[in-house]
């Protein structure tokens, strides 16, 4: 019979089972948890030695260890200091000097007859470049000859006229008149001489004129200056006109050349007349061709919001063609002496930051985070925080240690 109230062997039974499960359990746990925190070396000890587990504190998270072998492959140096320069970059196009480019007309209008150089030709100042049938010249000469035959007249009649008074043969006013049309020959000669000279006729080539009494309607156009033909419309029958396009011929002296720029709004301001330029152009990358700023436009485009700036290149080589892409950079400011490390020392974190690889014993690198000034100037990079001069840092292989610490960091 079964007493109302009591407990069953069965359910004792239970009751026993669970209480040592129970117990159990705590017991198993207890020991795990000295184990853990008694033994964090041993925890990560079996791991690679390359890498020291994020458990053991952020240090060791942000460092490497690395064997002989392993750090021989990477190149160590100090930080040391450099002058770093305020430099702005752009871009622009190369073109012809024009102050030194001359589009060559001839004075008068004529007819060409001769056309000497072409495209692409040198020249000196002087060289007869084309000549042409002017009838401007061709009156010139002619009215010099006429005025030379008035003064050979003159000059007898006041001769014969000086004669006939010493003579009594004639009045002093006869004299005084031949006098007066003698000067006023020589004054229309004179004159005449001056217009043929404008049109560029020597003097020798004037007195064989007049010793020949023959004109001659070719007129000479030489160079102005010494260069090169960059642009020939000239030909045998074309007729030209002072002053309209196109010219018989430009030349351009190609000693200096003008880079042509328009720099942003912003930069603007350090923009100055006389700073140097450094300029660089795809046909020749590893030539720099050097200038300074002539001019600095006075006027925002308000379409593009850009200002020109012009520049004066030395091109003693005649390398450098009207059309060139380029790009250049002027120097703003004063060196500034910083600290400095190798551009491959530094690594940009995912998440932007700059880090760079210090060590002292050269086995266990640690990671720092640094702020970076200017950048790859002249292959380095400017440190403004994070580093001391002197220190020793990673200047190749840095990338290299920041793949086995994330990499260790996620296995």
């Amino acid at each position: 019979m079964r007493i109302p109230g009591a407990i069953s062997n069965q359910t004792l039974l239970k009751i026993a089972f669970a209480g040592f499960f129970v117990v159990g359990a705590a017991a198993f746990a207890g020991t795990r948890y000295f184990a853990g925190s008694t033994g964090v070396e041993a925890a990560t000890k079996d791991r690679p030695l390359a890498v020291q587990a994020a458990s053991t504190g952020e240090a060791a998270a942000q460092s490497v260890d690395l064997t002989e072998k392993q750090s021989g492959s990477l190149k160590i140096g100090p930080v040391g200091f450099r002058d770093f320069e305020t430099l702005k970059t752009a871009v622009g196009t190369i073109d012809f000097n024009e102050h030194m480019l001359v589009q060559v007309f001839s004075q008068y209008p004529g007819k060409i007859q001769k056309a000497f150089f072409n495209l692409g030709d040198d020249v000196k100042q002087g060289d007869i470049l084309f000549t042409i049938d002017s009838p401007d010249l061709l009156q010139a000469e002619s009215a010099l000859l006429a005025s030379a035959g008035v003064l050979e007249l003159q000059t007898r009649v006041l001769a014969r006229a000086t004669q006939l008074l010493k003579a009594g043969g004639s009045a002093q006013k006869d004299v005084d008149q031949a006098t007066s049309d003698q000067q006023t020959a020589e004054g229309n000669f004179k004159a005449a001489k001056n217009a043929v000279r404008i049109f560029g006729k020597t003097d020798a080539e004037i007195a064989q004129i007049l010793a020949q009494r023959k004109v001659d309607s070719t007129l000479l156009v030489a160079s102005p200056i010494s260069g090169r033909i960059v642009a020939r419309n000239a030909a045998p029958g074309f007729l030209t006109q002072p002053g309209n396009a196109p010219a018989p011929y430009s030349v351009a002296d190609l000693s200096t050349m003008w880079m042509i720029a328009n720099v942003i709004e912003t930069d603007a301001p350090a923009y100055r007349l006389g700073q140097e330029v450094k300029v660089k152009v795809p046909a020749y990358p590893d030539k720099i061709f050097y200038g300074h700023v002539t001019s600095v436009g006075s006027m925002i485009d308000p379409n593009s919001h850009r200002q020109l700036v012009r520049s004066e290149i030395a091109d003693p080589e005649h390398l450098l063609r009207s059309g060139m892409f380029a790009s250049f950079v002027i120097r703003i400011g004063e060196p500034v002496r910083s600290p400095a490390v190798p551009v491959e020392s530094v690594v940009r974190e995912g998440d932007g930051t700059m880090t760079v690889w210090a060590t002292a014993n050269r086995r266990r690198f640690v990671m720092r985070s640094v702020k970076v000034g200017i950048q790859q100037q002249d292959g380095w990079s400017q440190i403004l925080e994070g580093l001391e001069p002197g220190e020793l840092v990673v200047t190749s292989g840095a990338v290299f240690l920041s793949n086995k610490l994330l990499l260790g960091a996620g296995g």
